[in-house]
Order: C-alpha cells, then sequence, then structure tokens
C-alpha cells in the first residue's frame, strides 16, 4: 500500500480488498463524496494491467450505483486527476445543481460517517 496516502478512518469505509479501498472523502466537496484508492503504488491508470483495471472501472461502477441509490441522485461525476500521481477516482455527488457548480464547494472535514454502511450495503458487483 502506498504509505503517502492518508490513511482514511474506519468509519469512512465502505469496501476494501487487495487491490483497493473505498471510502468516504476525508475532505469532501458535498455529502456523499466518495474516493476509490487503487492499493499498489501505480502513477497513472494507462500503468494498469488491463484485468486490473476493468477490475477498478467494475468497482468504480458498482460503487456510483449504490451511491444513486442511497443518496437518491440522478448523476455521481467520476473524476480521475493524476497530480497525487497515484491511481485513485472521486465520485462526487451531484444534487440538484445547476453545471459544475458543486466543484465550487469548500471542502470540509468529514465528521459525518453515517453514509458509509448504507451504500456498503447497496454495493453489488457484477
Amino acid at each position: 500500500m502506498n504509505s503517502k496516502l492518508p490513511k482514511p478512518s474506519p468509519k469512512a469505509m465502505i469496501y476494501e480488498d487487495q487491490f483497493l479501498y473505498v471510502c468516504l472523502a476525508t475532505y469532501p466537496i458535498t455529502r456523499g463524496h466518495v474516493v476509490i484508492v487503487w492499493r499498489d503504488e501505480v502513477t497513472d491508470l494507462r500503468r494498469l494491467l488491463e484485468r486490473d483495471y476493468d477490475f477498478l472501472m467494475d468497482t468504480v461502477n458498482a460503487v456510483r450505483n449504490a451511491m444513486m441509490q442511497v443518496l437518491h441522485i440522478k448523476k455521481v461525476y467520476l473524476i480521475y486527476m493524476d497530480e497525487a500521481r497515484h491511481v485513485h477516482w472521486h465520485l462526487v455527488p451531484r444534487y440538484d445543481e445547476k453545471g459544475y457548480n458543486v466543484f465550487l464547494h469548500k471542502p470540509t472535514k468529514n465528521s459525518d460517517f453515517s453514509l458509509a454502511p448504507r451504500i456498503k450495503r447497496r454495493l453489488k458487483f457484477k
């Protein structure tokens, strides 16, 4: 596991296995913001083996679907930015806001982890 990444609170954890973990964001920009982190030190998506990429994206899809059910929303933004030089996705719920306004929110430290078990219960993998 990459030692440079901050360790999420155990209460924030939604899913984990030997390849990745899924948790509520430590500093979410909106309620229900989730992060999916690849455990191995891989600097870019293109460096993942095809089977690993497929597994990661299947997980992203499953988590997105669970978030949509729990949060009663129709859209989740999937954000991949490689500035951290570590493969991870941000899944940001879009509530009833216009366009990209959700990205104007100021992140604040998460102290409410009540969504984690609710999203976990809704997870369905292929």
